[in-house]
């Protein structure tokens, strides 16, 4: 445990900061988990999930909770795999 009182603040801050990383990298596999199963089923709103999920991982990128090129790796990639389950293609 931390006696200096800066430490002590950087520690609650490190914990809090965390803790919403978190939550976003959270919210990144999900959506991403929801546009690859529309895209797959060739549900109406496949296109939908998609813009979200790539809203969100910009909006990550932007925070800083992944890094730019982590941002533009992974929507490759799920632009990728959407294209390839989607039936109509």
């Amino acid at each position: 445990m931390a006696n200096i009182r800066s430490q002590i603040k950087r520690n609650r801050q490190n914990e809090t900061r965390r803790l919403r990383n978190k939550s976003v990298r959270s919210e990144l596999h999900t959506r991403t988990k929801h546009a690859l199963s529309a895209a797959e089923a060739g549900a109406d709103n496949s296109e939908d999930a998609l813009k979200l999920a790539i809203k969100r991982i910009d909006k990550a990128a932007a925070k800083g909770v992944i890094h730019k090129n982590q941002a533009a790796r992974r929507k490759s990639r799920l632009v990728r795999r959407a294209a390839a389950a989607s039936p109509a293609s």
